[in-house]
This record gives C-alpha cells, sequence and structure tokens, in this order.
C-alpha cells in the first residue's frame, strides 16, 4: 500500500507554522518562569537564612549566589536552594534539623565572605544576629516535661550534624553522632545553645577574674558577651518547660540537637519574629 504523498506548504504557510512555534515556546518559557515567582511571592518557601541577612526581598535581590558563605562555613550548615524555591534557586540557607549554624567561627567568617552586602557586615558576634526565632511546638513530646533524663546519642550515630564542643576541641566541630549524653533531666536544647553558652564562659571568666585567677586579655567590646538569654527550663506549673526567650537569635541548634521525633522546638524565619510573640511557648 502506498503512502499518500504529503502536501508540500507554500513560503507563507511555514512561515505561519514557525511564527506559531515561536508563540507557543514564548508562552511555556514565560510561564514556567512565572511559576517560579509563585513559592517567593505566596512564600510558600520560608527559609533560614546565614547570618546577617537582609529582610528577604533585599536579601533575594543582593544576593549573587556565589556560595563564598557556604565554602568558609566549618560546619557546612549552608546550602543553595534547589529548584523548589523558584526565583530563590540558588540562594543560601540553612535547614537546622540538618545541621544547625553553632558559631563555630566565631568571627562570623560567612558575614566576612559575603561580597554583596546580602550578608550585612555591620555584625560581629552572634548575640547581633536575627536568623529567626525558635518556637516549641511539640512540648508532648519533651523528655524534660515527663522529668526524662537523655542518656546516648542526640540523634544516634548515623547523624552528621556537628557541633563544637570548647571542652573537647576549642577550633574544630565534632560529629553529634561522635558525642554521647548522660543527663539526669534532658536539656540539651538548653546546654547546647550558643547563646547560653556565650553567657555561662563569660560569667565564668566575670568569676575568676573576681578571685584574681585570670586577668582578661582585652577589653570585651560591646555585645562580645550575650547579653540577653535565649532558652532556659521553667517550672511552670511544676513541670519543666523550654521557654524561648527575647535573646534567641534563631541559630537552630536547639532543634537539631532535639533528641525526640518530631523536634519539640523548631525555626520560623526572621520574618516571623514579629508575629511570633504569642506562638513562642505553644
Amino acid at each position: 500500500m502506498s503512502k499518500k504523498p504529503q502536501k508540500r506548504l507554500t513560503p507563507k504557510q511555514r512561515e505561519r507554522r514557525q511564527f506559531l512555534r515561536s508563540i507557543a515556546l514564548t508562552v511555556g518559557v514565560g510561564g514556567i518562569a512565572l511559576m517560579g515567582m509563585v513559592p517567593v511571592l505566596g512564600k510558600w518557601v520560608q527559609r533560614l537564612r546565614p547570618p546577617g541577612a537582609l529582610k528577604e526581598e533585599k536579601f533575594l535581590a543582593a544576593c549573587i549566589k556565589c556560595g563564598q558563605c557556604v565554602q568558609v562555613c566549618p560546619v557546612e550548615a549552608i546550602k543553595l536552594a534547589d529548584l523548589t524555591d523558584g526565583l530563590g534557586v540558588g540562594v543560601p540557607h540553612i535547614d537546622p534539623r540538618d545541621q544547625a549554624c553553632d558559631f563555630s567561627c566565631d568571627g562570623l567568617q560567612c558575614v566576612l565572605a559575603c561580597p554583596t552586602g546580602a550578608l550585612i557586615h555591620e555584625i560581629s558576634f552572634e548575640s547581633e544576629v536575627d536568623m529567626g526565632v525558635a518556637r516549641t511546638v511539640n512540648l508532648k513530646q519533651c523528655l524534660a516535661v515527663y522529668g526524662q533524663g537523655f542518656k546516648g546519642l542526640a540523634r544516634g550515630a548515623d547523624f552528621d550534624g556537628k557541633l563544637r564542643y570548647a571542652e573537647i576541641d576549642r577550633w574544630n566541630p565534632i560529629k553529634l553522632g561522635d558525642h554521647p549524653y548522660d543527663l539526669e533531666l534532658c536539656d540539651l536544647c538548653v546546654r547546647q545553645c550558643p547563646i547560653e553558652i556565650n553567657i555561662a564562659k563569660c560569667a565564668a571568666e566575670d568569676a575568676q577574674q573576681k578571685e584574681g585567677k585570670v586577668d582578661l586579655v582585652a577589653v570585651r567590646q560591646k555585645n562580645e558577651c550575650a547579653p540577653k538569654h535565649a532558652i532556659e527550663l521553667q517550672n511552670i506549673n511544676g513541670v519543666m518547660t523550654p521557654v524561648i526567650l527575647d535573646g534567641c537569635v534563631g541559630c537552630g541548634v536547639c532543634e537539631m540537637v532535639c533528641p525526640v521525633e518530631p523536634a519539640v522546638i523548631v525555626m520560623d524565619s526572621s520574618e516571623s519574629r514579629a508575629n511570633s510573640e504569642g506562638m513562642r511557648t505553644l
């Protein structure tokens, strides 16, 4: 059976067909691009940004996605966003449950590495950071609420998240899975909070200096010692309960170290801080 001969197109018909294909391609590409705006404009994606990040809209405009902040982070907390972030693809963010920012770098190296000012250079210490705010969401599973302790590895041996333990190594973070705990009352969220560690360190130095056991090498700078507490266990109606305080900077360590699933504490971005006062102790 012979094939029916195809009808040859006239030059005008070929030109028209090519024009329609071009329109379809333009509409398709434009539609995909506009879909990329939805997660951002609709605020479906709210990321915890690195220390010193500008407000979200300004941050997205200023960040050139160079990855310098990623390279200098000693605990590898900063990641680059994927396609689900729409226009935010390639922009640095932190997933605190996987790896929080524990300020192991001391000098906020990610801020210093940023070439555009997307991470403002005016901050020098962790207490000056406003990454976000912690929020208690799952108190029914909190070990402290039930007066229980914790023994073992906070997130298991296979967990790759890192923390700096000054008593073990002042400079190099180690895997959380390599550091066992034995606590009569679980207070991991308080014990490992960088702000609380900073306050305790400064208090210990002050006590030693007062007793004449040590001389401070240099005069402390403003906010070198955190002025406000970030988290504490409070006795509320006879129950020890984690309470988020005004000194919380949103680093996410409390969420990362929480040994229960899902975590008792989660992080909201700094964009939600103004509306978070009524949610901190749910």
